[in-house]
């Protein structure tokens, strides 16, 4: 093992950062203080489904080293033959059972490619029929919740199987309690939504972004409605990123609530409009901030 102080570049950092994978970051740190892969299940206390998906993330970062990471990808299907899921079909009931299962929640037939996901789902993740059927309904639920009259994929379905084995769910009760805080993540960016009166229509994925880090700040929904307020007043309309600085702002402060912005307004140097519209330095170092990006 290296002693040597270890460096990461900031690209490295930020790429790490961006993959939100715990999983990936300590499988970089490892590897990168010249570890061996053979030796990382043991020392990491991973199982293989997760030391799978971490080297996965780290393939697709592109922050493999030495080409030391060779596991399957994310939405790769394992090599499964057609001999392989006749074999499971003929001797294994289990799958059998699995097999219909998924048919009835997708209501349709599975092809054979989709059967070889299906293994994979069994034998390289290690997931249980129950906890795959979790997955399924989990799955329709989030297409039916994103305006989808359709079911999903199975490479769909397979892609979020992926995900749940890196945030180490292998377990109904793992799941259980998963959904339930997606649950509420989902109530919590609808309620946004209303308050930024958008209607009709769902999140892009940089909306989503710019509100999730907003939740994330634990921002009360009274501070949110007032940024909101404030951006309207001084961009003329709902600018995310402009609206995105100002809670920035505002949380770097130590402001939590409307109250606390509205007594660092009477404490500020230079005055506010009765409107409540932010102040002219404000605006100016906002703004500028926003030419630089």
């Amino acid at each position: 093992m290296m002693t040597e102080e270890l460096k990461i570049s900031q690209n490295d950092m930020r790429l790490i950062l961006s993959a939100a994978s715990p999983d990936a970051a300590l499988l970089y740190l490892y590897l990168s203080s010249g570890n061996e892969l053979r030796t990382a299940a043991v020392d990491l206390h991973m199982n293989e489904s997760r030391l799978g998906c971490a080297e996965a993330t780290l393939r697709q970062l592109g922050l493999l080293m030495d080409d030391r990471v060779s596991h399957i990808a994310p939405g790769e299907r394992p090599g499964y033959s057609e001999k392989d899921v006749l074999e499971a079909m003929d001797g294994d009931s289990s799958f059998r059972g699995l097999y219909g299962e998924v048919q009835r929640l997708l209501g349709r037939s599975l092809n054979t490619e989709e059967l070889k996901i299906l293994l994979g789902f069994v034998r390289y993740l290690g997931m249980t029929p129950e906890l795959i059927s979790v997955l399924v309904c989990y799955c329709k639920e989030r297409a039916r919740r994103r305006g989808s009259l359709r079911n999903p994929s199975l490479r769909a379905i397979e892609k979020e199987a992926y995900a749940w084995a890196e945030r180490g769910i292998e377990s109904v009760e793992d799941a259980a309690a998963f959904i339930q805080a997606q649950n509420v993540r989902n109530s919590r960016l609808s309620r946004l939504m209303s308050l930024l009166q958008i209607r009709g229509r769902n999140l892009t994925a940089a909306e989503e972004k710019y509100a999730q880090s907003w939740l994330d700040m634990d921002m009360s929904e009274e501070l949110i409605s007032m940024a909101y307020e404030r951006t309207c007043l001084n961009t003329g309309g709902l600018n995310w990123a402009y609206m995105n600085k100002i809670l920035q702002r505002w949380h770097a402060q130590g402001l939590r609530t409307a109250e606390d912005v509205r007594n660092g307004d009477r404490k500020a140097a230079a005055p506010k409009g009765a409107s409540g519209e932010l102040g002219e330095a404000e605006i100016a170092a906002i703004q500028r901030v926003l030419r630089e990006e």
